[in-house]
């Protein structure tokens, strides 16, 4: 078999990838545009608003690569060479003597003059304290030239930049005190459905525990996201328009479950009659239905209600949706190519997402694929792909993506 393999048909249901591709297009029409000054130590799972340019070059001026002692090449005859000076970091060195060496520690200036450093090790100091050098040398040894790393002028990190700690470590490196970042994306989370109940409460006959809101809401918040938690719809239409009605100030309303075609599909009917609603029945296992419109103008994305189908279309189309609005351009997540350790000797006609983990290099999976268990995800370290009308049989290749890359 191919490694990769080509995604199958899907007959009337949508690819992902059309429906990815169509949720990309509605974000980039409705970006969030306003901003705010931060400190840099606030600014961690933020997005870039500006282009963050170096306004100084890295290194200032040629550094020591390590603790030894500077010299200028030409000077080295074979003779021991006298120690003019010491130069520490954050010290200002004096222009180097003709004919001697300075002694110098890892990120000291280089003094003008010197064009080498010999690393300590490679050297001996003799009763005079006049130095003596083992191995050959040439200039530039062991130095960080001016620039090295950053020039003035140069870009450094692009607008739409999600910045984690290395990031802020190097706009510290440039000075930068403050950054300009978008503000929080706005998310209202709401579940449907008289069959849910809040957890510490006394389950009734035909009742369940919601976990899909405490998922998203605290996934939400992973991503850097201003999260309502607008609670659990009952299934009343007047109720559920005055919950939505109440719901001005948000950039997306977030739903799982309850919005279909049945006639106890309240949200449904609220946004059928105050709104647009698109339902799209995808070619993914575990969603299938996913729905797409707006309420009095605010954008609205309907996920499925089975815990597993919440966490896969989160994750790889409700996710990228929100990164796109704040102006993040790489939205999709990193996968691999990893031998599979498991069979799958049935071919289906939708693309599946199975939980599963690497062990030995290879992919396994979670015994129990159903959309209604999350502890399949709780084990799980990842996703594996496995594409429409394909078998497999150990060892062939899959796709893998991290958990970590979409929790964050």
């Amino acid at each position: 078999m191919n490694p990769v393999g080509k995604p199958g048909k899907t007959g009337s249901l949508m690819a992902v990838e059309v429906a990815l591709a169509r949720l990309l297009e509605m974000a980039e029409a409705s970006p969030i545009i306003e901003r705010e000054r931060l400190p840099l130590a606030q600014v961690e799972g933020r997005v870039l608003a500006d282009d963050l340019v170096s306004t100084l070059d890295l290194p200032p001026w040629p550094n020591s690569a390590m603790d030894g002692y500077a010299l200028r090449v030409a000077d080295w005859t074979g003779e021991p060479l006298m120690v003019s000076q010491k130069i520490f970091a954050g010290k200002a060195p004096d222009p180097l003597e003709p004919g001697t060496c300075a002694r110098i520690f890892t990120g000291a200036p280089v003094p003008a003059g010197a064009d080498c450093v010999e690393m300590q090790e490679n050297a001996e100091v003799q009763a005079d304290e006049r130095v003596c050098f083992i191995e050959p040398m040439v200039p530039g040894q062991n130095i960080r030239p001016q620039g090295q790393e950053t020039t003035v002028g140069e870009l450094i990190l692009p607008a739409g930049t999600r910045l984690g700690p290395i990031e802020q470590g190097l706009a510290a490196s440039l000075g930068c005190a403050e950054l300009e970042v978008i503000r929080k994306v706005r998310v209202a989370v709401l579940s449907t459905g008289d069959e849910l109940l809040e957890p510490g409460q006394a389950l009734g006959p035909g009742q369940i525990y919601n976990s899909n809101r405490v998922l998203l809401c605290s996934w939400l918040r992973r991503l850097g996201c201003e999260v309502i938690d607008a609670g659990i719809l009952a299934d009343d239409l007047a109720t559920t328009r005055i919950c939505l009605g109440e719901l001005k100030d948000v950039d997306l309303i977030l739903s799982t479950g309850g919005v279909s075609v049945g006639e106890a599909d309240f949200l449904g009917i609220a946004l059928r009659e105050e709104g647009e609603l698109t339902l799209w029945k995808l070619a993914i296992k575990p969603g299938k239905p996913l729905t797409f419109g707006h309420f009095r103008g605010v954008p609205v994305i309907g996920l499925p209600g089975n815990p597993a189908s919440t966490l896969v279309t989160f994750a790889l189309l409700a996710r990228p949706y929100l990164m796109r609005r704040l102006g993040v351009k790489e939205v999709e997540p990193l996968k691999f190519q990893v031998p599979a350790g498991f069979a799958w000797p049935k071919a289906g006609n939708r693309r599946e997402y199975l939980r599963g983990r690497l062990e030995n290099g290879r992919a396994i999976i979670y015994r129990n694929q159903s959309s209604g268990v999350l502890r399949s995800a709780a084990w799980a370290d990842g996703l594996v792909e496995v594409l429409e009308d394909r078998t497999l049989v150990e060892g062939d290749w899959v796709s893998f993506i991290p958990l970590s890359e979409v929790l964050g």
